[in-house]
Order: structure tokens, then C-alpha cells, then sequence
């Protein structure tokens, strides 16, 4: 059973640093894609960076060059390292894992807020 849990949100600063954690449980990353996605109020959830099975990365335009995805595979977790944070980035961050038959498990999301 997938298990996916988020954590290290919280209140920064503009310009600030966070770094979220997402623990797995059930998951073979070299079978998976990893990814954070975030969701802002009243807008779609959208892709911020992701681990290929393969284990290649990619990001989303907005956050190239600030945010590093990495994974730890003895610990079975996978972070997000968020540098020069900006209150556009003020989103619920959601931990993602999908398998080889496109099914998405999802994490419970972890808030983050960014003040000006």
C-alpha cells in the first residue's frame, strides 16, 4: 500500500528558504515518478518538479533555478529544497507518486505561505 506523507511547511518571509520532506512507504523508485505539485486557493494544482522512474528531473518555468527536487532512496523520501521563496508561491504542496500504469497516489499536503 502507497503511503505518502508531507511535511516542513509553515510561515516564511520573502526570500526566505523551506524544505519539505515526503515520506514513502510502499513505493520502488525506480518504478514510480516522483513529484511535488502545488495548489494555490482558487486555482489548479500544478506540477513544481519531479523525479522520473528513470530518475531525471524536470520543473516548472516559475521555480527553475530556486527549487531543488532530490530523493534519498535508503529513507525512502523525496524533498523539495525551496530557496528565494515569493509570496506567488503561497500554495498547499502536495507530495505525488505515480506508478507504471499512471495511477496517482497523493500525499495529504502541507501548507506553505510566503509573506511579503
Amino acid at each position: 500500500q502507497v503511503q505518502l506523507v508531507e511535511s516542513g511547511g509553515g510561515l516564511v518571509q520573502a526570500g526566505g528558504s523551506l524544505r519539505l520532506s515526503c515520506a514513502t512507504s510502499g513505493i520502488i523508485f525506480s518504478l514510480y515518478a516522483m513529484g511535488w505539485y502545488r495548489q494555490a486557493p482558487g486555482k489548479q494544482r500544478e506540477l513544481v518538479a519531479a523525479f522520473t522512474s528513470s530518475g531525471s528531473t524536470n520543473y516548472a518555468d516559475s521555480v527553475k533555478g530556486r527549487f531543488t527536487i532530490s530523493r534519498d532512496i535508503a529513507k525512502n523520501t523525496v524533498h523539495l529544497q525551496m530557496n528565494s521563496l515569493k509570496p506567488e508561491d503561497t500554495a498547499v504542496y502536495y507530495c505525488n507518486a505515480r506508478d507504471w500504469r499512471s495511477q496517482d497516489y497523493w500525499g495529504q499536503g502541507t501548507q506553505v505561505t510566503v509573506s511579503s
